[in-house]
């Protein structure tokens, strides 16, 4: 097993330090969600309007929807995001699709968070993107919305085949009466190499495990969101029983290894939202379980102090630092052995995390 290292933790007080920038994260603000144009309230408008698919909801789009929120307040108009399901690529390409860092749930969560006024969520399919720039810019913007500001980044594309861009924006803008902002890119300073974020960074982070690195670029950990469904109880004959999320999980699941974190029930298993329930430690294991000639990636959840019956319910599993790699072992002895350092290091650097 990894040994947790100072450099860590010195990271890690740093990233809770600079987290207090981010702290409007934690408000909840009351926001419409429509999913889709039918459901836009009659006479809305007028409003500022921001398009995008915004995986992740990282630090860079953080900061451009809390701008465009205020913004759009002081002017007195509505601010609104228009956001995309699925991923145009799952549509168009999807051999090549990435895995999205965030599910639907938790991405309208999160622009929630921002302060926005309103979320719009298009079904993105093939007829949607079969429109002329022109069509999208009258129905949506327009006509639906009635925009008087535009915010874009100089990279947009839109309408049929991409065909419009940013010079194709301000054009319509002109024809139907709204202003294009133009937003550039944000890099990430006080991360290595200044990079800009953007959610294929945070894929690469966790594709390699960093959700350290990961979680300084989202403003918050990373999370997987599933239902929990039966195993084959080796947790549990082992003395570590689990909560095995579904393979269909929400959320980008980073690189085989133990993680310490954090599990929260979201949903009973009779489709009950559950609000205020607490954050319970738990050592998660993502791999194939290699020590039982495992086939199937899985996502376990060890909640160190117990969690009842979970089976059915929908669960929050936020990873705040991977403790090792994926390991096969010589014999079970030796694996329980590893579980109990597992859990020793996972309650150790939660117990860093939180300060206690």
């Amino acid at each position: 097993m990894f040994v947790l290292r100072d450099a860590w933790h010195a990271g890690w007080r740093r990233w809770q330090a600079w987290l207090v920038v981010t702290d409007v994260m934690a408000e909840r603000t009351t926001v419409q969600v429509w999913r889709g144009l039918a459901q836009v309230s009659d006479g809305f408008g007028p409003s500022t309007v921001t398009i995008g698919n915004f995986d992740g909801v990282h630090l860079g789009h953080q900061t451009v929807l809390r701008r465009l929120a205020q913004d759009a307040q002081a002017a007195g108009v509505a601010s609104v995001a228009i956001t995309f399901s699925p991923h145009p690529l799952q549509v168009h390409r999807p051999d090549d699709a990435p895995p999205l860092v965030t599910g639907d749930t938790d991405r309208l969560e999160l622009l929630a968070a921002t302060g926005l006024d309103a979320v719009l969520l298009v079904h993105y399919t093939l007829e949607f993107a079969a429109q002329t720039p022109e069509d999208f810019v009258k129905t949506y913007l327009v006509d639906a919305l009635h925009a008087t500001t535009v915010v874009v980044g100089r990279d947009i594309r839109f309408g049929y085949q991409n065909c419009g861009d940013l010079s194709t924006m301000v054009d319509l803008g002109e024809k139907f009466g709204f202003t294009v902002h133009v937003v550039e890119d944000i890099a990430a300073a006080d991360v290595h190499a200044a990079r800009r974020w953007s959610s294929t960074w945070l894929r690469e982070l966790l594709a390699a495990g960093d959700v350290v690195t990961a979680a300084r670029v989202l403003g918050r950990p990373h999370r997987i969101r599933g239902l929990v469904v039966r195993g084959d109880s080796r947790g549990h004959d082992l003395g570590y029983p689990t909560a095995n999320l579904q393979p269909e999980t929400a959320g980008m699941v980073p690189a085989d290894g133990v993680y310490a974190g954090w599990l929260r029930r979201t949903r009973t298993a009779d489709g009950e939202a559950l609000t205020g329930e607490p954050d319970l430690p738990a050592a998660v294991s993502i791999g194939t379980n290699p020590t039982f000639d495992g086939k199937h990636r899985r996502v376990e959840a060890h909640v160190l102090d117990g969690a009842g019956d979970l089976y059915g319910e929908e669960v929050l599993v936020e990873l705040l630092v991977r403790l090792r790699s994926t390991v096969r072992f010589d014999s079970v002895d030796a694996l329980k052995a590893q579980l109990a350092t597992d859990v020793a290091q996972c309650r150790a650097a939660l117990a860093e995390a939180t300060g206690e």
